[in-house]
């Protein structure tokens, strides 16, 4: 069967929305979390042409390592990581079964751990939690490009 049939009657390919997702279940998975990140966003690259700044490549991976890293932490059962592209940021959700709610403490340069949450909601442009009918979803937005409409490398003009 040629293409054209295999996609008649669902969607352009084009208007699709570019996402993944995944669940982990061992905290060994979550370098395999940050490596599905940073595969995600490569293939944004590569395939949608769409610009990646070195930081947010970085960032993405750091939060993505944070958010599973505290599922697996604090919630038993799997956790569920997904990435979406949404006007020109990556959106990072990743879902657990508990529903207690992430504490997030104030700054405190003497703590040591728990600056996860911190770290996340300082890189990221928006983060939110929202309770679900079993467990929670926390989502971080991360801007693909540093310089919207400007150099997507990130770099400053010298």
């Amino acid at each position: 069967m040629d293409a054209a049939a295999q996609n008649e009657g669902q969607e352009p390919l084009v208007d699709r929305p570019i996402r993944a997702g995944a669940a982990f279940e061992g905290s060994a998975e979550i370098a395999e979390a940050r490596d599905m990140a940073r595969d995600f966003l490569t293939s944004v690259q590569a395939q949608h042409g769409l610009p990646v700044s070195t930081r947010a490549m970085g960032m993405v991976q750091l939060v993505v390592s944070e958010l599973v890293t505290n599922a697996r932490k604090y919630a038993p059962g799997p956790c569920l990581l997904d990435l979406e592209i949404v006007e020109g940021a990556v959106e990072i959700s990743v879902w657990d079964s508990s529903t207690t709610l992430p504490s997030i403490e104030a700054a405190d340069p003497e703590r040591i751990g728990q600056h996860g949450l911190e770290i996340t909601m300082a890189v990221s442009q928006t983060f939110c939690v929202h309770r679900e009918p079993v467990g929670k979803r926390i989502t971080a937005v991360i801007e693909l490009a540093d310089d919207p409409g400007g150099d997507p490398s990130g770099r400053q003009p010298s």
